[in-house]
């Protein structure tokens, strides 16, 4: 017997709301969370914007203060989301077998912030003088190791790490281990924390990031022909996923069905995408086979749109390629990261959470700032104002560095 799975609960931490609620409403207005770097000083470079996420008490998510302090802030962000995305699933771990419940929980990047700390602390005190808890706040896995013992459950969990697609393929990877019957629910998305001067610096570098320093509200801008970079981000998104039955056995609110997952690779470039889009299509293909739907039913795609010049135009390629005239001709996308920037590894898992309110509420979000449609960029990206439309099905896209691919298929119930 086919093991479907579905969704339960979401949590998400963004520069636009610390709670899926909260960042719903500002999605659906075509708010943006992008404003003037404030945690660091970023006159050294380039450029000074990005999507922080202010105010943001880590120490409440955590059983004690000396925990929280031990953590790095992916694994803050990461604690926050994971309690929130299974206190609305509902769900008491301790209720069921430890064994049957796991977590798989990405970061693209990893402790940053630790590793910068240490480093600096290495060079001006001696090496001696590096925390012993600096490993455990560095490495990617923490997070996840972290939530599943709060969680007190000892199912599968690891950390995938495959740069802007971190979460959505740990999603993916959670949804193939219930289908396999290795679990009935996993707890599963992404976390970052990639605001500091390195990273910033870095990407600055390779002319990936928006120099709109002035106006930052407006330097996101999808499929704009007059874009210039995306913007950097920063959160966490964790969605709780069980089997279909377990779910209804324990009377759940199912908020919808995770019916499809694609996984591909461009094996093209570091970073740029294959200019024919072909891993996208493939993956989008993949994920659209999987969910046993056609092209023509799906109604939205929440698109990896990045606002970078090469990736919106590739992107808008592979659509094209998996979907025929139906992509101009019936199919709404939209690009979220206009409002919230790039959370890269936690990218996946926020764009989730929108997409599942997307499809049960019938409203979808808007592309904001695309003032002027790149002419390559030709497809139905919703521009400015959130639109009302009954879908029943949707796709999310993930892309990252090293040709990485994932697409998920939301079903409504």
């Amino acid at each position: 017997m086919e093991r479907r799975v579905v969704v339960t609960g979401l949590g998400v931490v963004t520069s636009m709301g610390h709670d899926v609620a909260t960042l719903w409403q500002n999605l659906k207005a075509g708010r943006s969370g992008v404003r003037q770097i404030t945690t660091f000083d970023p006159s050294p470079i380039r450029c000074r914007i990005g999507a922080e996420v202010l105010d943001f008490e880590g120490e409440k998510w955590f059983n004690n203060h000396r925990d929280a302090k031990r953590a790095d802030r992916f694994i803050q962000f990461a604690m926050a989301a994971s309690k929130m995305a299974v206190a609305q699933a509902g769900i008491d771990c301790a209720a069921h077998d430890p064994r049957r419940i796991g977590v798989y929980m990405g970061s693209g990047i990893g402790g940053l912030q630790a590793i910068e700390t240490n480093h600096l602390v290495a060079l001006q005190e001696g090496y001696n003088k590096v925390s012993a808890f600096g490993i455990p706040m560095m490495i990617g896995n923490a997070a996840g190791g972290l939530v599943a013992m709060d969680l007190g459950v000892t199912g599968p969990n690891f950390c995938i790490v495959s740069a802007c697609a971190t979460g959505s393929h740990n999603i993916g990877e959670a949804w193939r281990t219930i289908k396999f019957g290795d679990a009935d629910v996993m707890v599963a998305g992404g976390s970052e924390s990639p605001m500091t001067l390195l990273a910033m610096s870095g990407f600055a570098k390779m002319r990936a990031l928006s120099l709109r320093n002035e106006e930052p509200e407006r330097a996101s801008r999808p499929y704009d022909k007059d874009r210039d970079g995306f913007v950097m981000g920063e959160g966490a998104g964790v969605v709780v996923l069980e089997e279909y039955e377990f779910a209804r056995r324990r009377g759940a609110e199912i908020l919808c069905e995770l019916a499809g997952y694609g996984a591909t690779a461009d094996a093209f470039h570091p970073t740029l995408p294959h200019p024919e889009g072909r891993g996208a299509s493939e993956c989008m293909d993949l994920a659209m086979r999987h969910a046993a739907v056609n092209p023509e039913e799906v109604g939205y795609i929440n698109a990896h749109g990045t606002s970078t010049p090469p990736g919106d135009i590739v992107e808008t390629r592979a659509i094209k390629r998996s979907f025929g005239a139906y992509a101009k001709d019936g199919l709404q996308v939209s690009s979220t990261k206009s409002m919230t920037g790039h959370l890269l590894g936690a990218a996946g898992g926020v764009e989730l959470a929108a997409t599942v309110m997307a499809l049960r509420e019938g409203i979808l979000p808007p592309t904001i700032n695309l003032d002027t449609p790149d002419p390559e960029c030709d497809l139905d990206y919703i521009p400015h104002t959130a639109r009302e439309s009954r879908i029943k099905v949707a796709l999310s896209n993930s892309f990252g560095f090293g040709g990485n691919n994932a697409s998920l298929v939301l079903r409504a119930l």
